[in-house]
């Protein structure tokens, strides 16, 4: 199962709001080798020049080869409906003409529904495979943008990789500043500054569960559950079969303030590691799991985990987006010799308390049930 979802076409979705430098960050990308062979989706070609390019067009899109190799489409019409089409459109001697696809939204866009279509498609998960999102962010404005927007917040929460932007012309303190609350927006994504949106494209690859060279797993990267542990750190609570959840970036709870408030902004974003060390039966994991979504499913941005289940050999991964999931993956074998349960959730208003209170009564039922068959 892991080659062929390897064998997927990988698709980087690219957000971030106005004015935060997608398209210069583009325009450095689409001239350099490592994006040959890869299918630029945009909505508009804006700042990126076409002198000197070979410009053909298509019934729909307004496709430009770039000097580099790849392939950059306007969206004219949905997305769905580009991708599925790509296949055939950007095809030379019937031989498709991309392995990656690199997706810019627009600033305004909330990009759950992008993440919705590639995860919840039959026809689109047949082809492609989420790679990483990844996120720019004004060093400039961030910190208001953040305050007013939040779709600004959603697009910092489930990205993969965080790119600061013109931290030139921003003061040292403002830096640290947006720096430490997109820490507690989402620890988990890698933060790193360009200048005039230079960056090399190979770095923003691989972000997902797969490597597209060599076709291997990377599951500790990709969990990064480290992200969500800190030194000293004091809000384990063990308890029912030892269930707990590090690093708890819970602003404006009704516990009050505490040593992970570290500014005066609520986000409404909570992060966290969830573990578990028990093997966990595959059907009650089901309820509990199915219960949240019908609940809570709107509130929870992005998670993702490595299970321990009863009666499996190897771990099983599952990754979702709201109430979207992918189909779940078996591994193999175990990354290391820590075999827990290990889920990340990045939700809105959702604290640990609520996961672990809902986990803990299905163990207990479940405890009961096994209680009563050997009574039996």
């Amino acid at each position: 199962m892991s080659a062929a979802k390897s064998d997927l076409i990988p698709v980087s979705l690219l957000t971030g709001f106005l004015g935060s430098g997608k398209t210069t960050l583009l325009n450095h990308l689409v001239h350099q080798p490592a994006m040959r062979d890869t299918l630029v989706i945009i909505n508009e070609f804006g700042e990126i020049g076409l002198d000197h390019l070979l410009v053909a067009h298509s019934e729909e899109n307004v496709v430009v080869e770039m000097s580099s190799g790849c392939l950059c489409c306007t969206i004219r019409g949905d997305l769905q409906k580009t991708l599925k089409d790509a296949h055939w459109r950007f095809a030379r001697n019937a031989q498709r003409q991309f392995n990656r696809v690199f997706i810019e939204t627009t600033g305004l866009a909330d990009p759950m529904p992008i993440l919705h279509t590639l995860m919840a498609d039959a026809e689109l998960s047949q082809h492609y495979r989420l790679d990483g999102v990844i996120a720019t962010i004004d060093a400039v404005n961030g910190m208001a943008t953040l305050d007013e927007h939040q779709e600004a917040v959603r697009q910092a929460a489930v990205a993969d990789r965080l790119l600061l932007t013109k931290t030139d012309l921003a003061d040292a303190a403002q830096v640290a500043a947006l720096r430490q609350r997109l820490a507690a927006i989402n620890p988990g994504a890698a933060q790193t500054a360009i200048l005039n949106g230079a960056v090399e494209a190979d770095t923003l690859f691989d972000l997902g569960l797969f490597r597209a060279e060599g076709k291997s797993l990377d599951v500790q990267k990709w969990l990064n559950e480290e992200a969500y542990k800190e030194k000293g750190d004091h809000d384990h609570d063990h308890h029912h079969g030892h269930a707990h959840a590090h690093h708890d970036h819970d602003h404006g709870n009704d516990r009050g303030q505490d040593a992970h408030d570290v500014n005066r902004h609520d986000d409404r974003i909570r992060a966290f590691c969830f573990t578990f060390d028990k093997p966990i039966d595959p059907a009650m994991f089901e309820e509990w799991l199915t219960l949240l979504m019908s609940l809570k499913g709107g509130d929870m941005l992005r998670l993702k985990g490595i299970l321990n289940l009863a009666g499996h050999s190897g771990p099983t991964v599952i990754h979702g987006v709201q109430h979207i999931f992918h189909p779940t993956i078996e591994l193999p074998a175990w990354p290391s010799e820590d075999h827990s349960t290990r889920i990340v959730f990045i939700t809105r208003d959702i604290d640990k308390a609520l996961i672990e209170k809902t986990f803990d009564a299905f163990m207990r039922t479940q405890l009961q049930i096994d209680q009563a068959s050997a009574a039996w």
